[in-house]
């Protein structure tokens, strides 16, 4: 049996716990299926905050906590929980946490499940580092209370399945944390990034490998080996994809012959540029362009 002390609740406190009926629901539509939110609630301060759950709960818990501190037991193991960290908690696993006594934590939780939890959470797990600090972000907070506002105020399904595909980018921006990282615009000036720049600004050029390599002062390897690990493609194989994307563009919106978008493109062989067209985008440009007026 679950023990749960908290003392006279905490000021500002709030949580809601979905229906049964509800969750029924949610387990069975078509949208939210994949991923819901079963509980979730915001407790600041919350001293004597403690939780023990000798099987476990029936659903995954991120808990994130902003301030304060506190102590977690997952399994038996031990884990100081600091602020700006996150956790999740697998399902069906013995744990307990409690709030620090001087120092009491202030946390943000959510229960979940769904059919790609378990993935999720995997992903979570194989992170190493997955107790690295989260930078703040006040967006994330706004998104959160916009997940409560709604799973508050009706039951509606249209608004339950926003509300909690807005709770899978919310965990999503924890579980991928490192990848939305790279992704934000102060990090562009990445090598890689000038690369993509640069091969995006010169699709009327037919550039090599070593071409792009004397560009930025690096050896063709380095620059092949680096690019794939970021991209999956190889320099000129996205350079080539880039390059049937723009053509799909000027099949679109202009009325210029499969030989001169050829030329546009850096190449001088029209035949060689449908070929090389069709496999990228899965169709010859002039059955592309019959498509588009279709």
């Amino acid at each position: 049996m679950d023990n749960y002390t908290i003392k006279d609740g905490f000021m500002g406190q709030k949580m809601i716990v979905l229906p049964e009926s509800i969750k029924t629901g949610l387990k069975t539509n078509i949208i939210t299926k994949n991923f819901y939110i079963t509980d979730i609630g915001y407790y600041p301060k919350a001293s004597f905050h403690h939780r023990i759950r000798k099987k476990g709960a029936d659903e995954f818990i991120l808990i994130y906590c902003t301030e304060g501190q506190g102590e977690l037991t997952i399994s038996g193991k031990q884990i100081l929980v600091l602020p700006n960290r996150f956790y999740i908690i697998p399902k069906k696993t013995a744990h307990k946490y409690r709030a620090d006594e001087l120092n009491p934590w202030s946390i943000y939780w959510m229960h979940f499940d769904g059919i790609i939890a378990q993935s999720l959470v995997d992903r979570y797990r194989s992170n190493l580092n997955r107790y690295e600090i989260v930078p703040f972000d006040s967006s994330r907070i706004e998104q959160f209370n916009q997940i409560f506002h709604i799973l508050s105020s009706n039951y509606v399904m249209p608004r339950l399945e926003y509300a909690n595909i807005l709770g899978l980018n919310f965990l999503t921006s924890f579980v991928y944390l490192e990848i939305d990282r790279s992704l934000q615009v102060n990090d562009r000036n990445d090598l890689v990034d000038n690369i993509i720049d640069f091969l995006s600004e010169n699709l009327d050029r037919s550039l090599k490998s070593d071409d792009i390599a004397k560009e930025f002062n690096y050896s063709s390897s380095y620059l092949f080996n680096l690019f794939k690990k970021r991209t999956g493609y190889s320099l000129i194989h996205f350079f080539n994809l880039k390059k049937a994307q723009k053509a799909c563009e000027y099949l679109n919106y202009t009325d210029l012959s499969v030989k001169e978008i050829s030329f546009k493109m850096g190449f001088e062989d029209p035949l060689y540029f449908s070929r090389l067209f069709k496999k990228y985008i899965g169709v010859s440009p002039k059955a592309y362009k019959s498509k588009q007026n279709g």
